[in-house]
């Protein structure tokens, strides 16, 4: 079973599928991307948006068999020697023997009115995502952490205009000050009241001293909380991420978490992962699961063959 239908959990499901696996997925239909236009940096999906992404994926492992039920998971119970039972939010209970988590996460973006809004369009976080749709445009980055010095600095790379403003981050030190000159940097100082906007075309920010500053786009670096707090009754919860505020599923580089029998991909393990990344991963989990189970069924059939080699001497 499969929980989370994004680009990890189709991956995942058309790996499986081709592998002749009787495969479900669980999904809620809440991907992280959905406010965004399109797909971006993903060879052959280049700009398609997020909901045909979906469609197309469904389309391609249902080729294979797999089933899709539209419903969230609630709790996760069992182990792998006795198995997992699965409930839905509609209350079903479904069985599996094995479990790949690709529920994703949700952006936790600064208390900003208007931030929200604008979310996916107008603000966005990844200039890899974003960076050639707004190339040559005025856009802000909004200072929360030490991160926002480094995030200006890559917005640069796609346009010379670029504003730091100084919402609620850390002081900047003199180096950092340096390269931001550098650069042709332009530091705007004070919180930022609220974002400004005409329908989906942002305009600016308000600062908290009623300066306005104009702008077409704007970056932030969001914080993120994992979709995961279903697998609490196997013991497995999140941590907090290394790199960012937020938090991740622990897993190795196949996906395999610390309880036996569940494996998690895309951002719920990694929230720092573009699409095409999560869709690797998805396959990478998928392809480890399917050999745990060729090993299961294996010994399995090892263990029968010798018991009927016992039977057949004894008689």
């Amino acid at each position: 079973m499969i929980v989370g239908g994004g680009a990890a959990g189709l991956s995942a499901a058309v790996t499986l599928g081709r592998a002749r696996r009787s495969t479900v997925v669980v999904d809620a239909g809440e991907p992280r991307n959905a406010p965004a236009d399109g797909v971006q940096g993903f060879v052959t999906r280049d700009g398609m948006s997020p909901a045909e992404f979906v469609r197309t994926g469904r389309a391609e492992a249902s080729a294979y068999g797999v089933r899709f039920v539209d419903d969230s998971v609630v709790g996760v119970y069992g182990s792998l020697e006795a198995g997992f039972d699965v409930e839905t939010a509609t209350g079903a209970v479904l069985r599996a023997r094995r479990l790949i988590v690709t529920s994703g996460l949700v952006d936790v973006l600064p208390s900003i009115p208007g931030l929200r809004e604008h979310w996916g369009r107008g603000v966005v976080h990844c200039p890899y995502c974003h960076g050639w749709e707004i190339r040559d445009r005025a856009v802000g980055v909004v200072g929360v952490d030490g991160f926002a010095v480094h995030q200006a600095l890559l917005f640069r790379q796609w346009t010379d205009r670029v504003t730091l403003l100084l919402h609620d981050g850390p002081d900047l030190s003199p180096e950092d000050l340096d390269k931001l000159e550098a650069r042709r940097i332009e530091v705007v100082t004070g919180p930022i009241e609220s974002v400004r906007g005409a329908a989906s075309r942002l305009t600016g920010v308000t600062m908290s001293d009623g300066h306005h500053v104009p702008l077409e786009a704007l970056a932030v670096a969001p914080g993120f909380r994992v979709r995961a707090e279903f697998l609490r009754p196997v013991g497995l919860l999140p941590t907090p991420h290394p790199l960012r505020p937020g938090t991740r599923l622990d897993a190795d580089p196949t996906g395999r978490t610390a309880v036996a029998g569940v494996w998690a991909a895309g951002n719920v393990a990694e929230p720092m992962q573009q699409v095409v990344m999560a869709a690797a991963s998805g396959v990478t989990a998928a392809a480890a699961v399917n050999a745990d189970l060729i090993d299961a069924e294996t010994a399995a059939a090892v263990a029968a063959g010798r018991a009927a080699a016992s039977v057949a001497e004894s008689r």
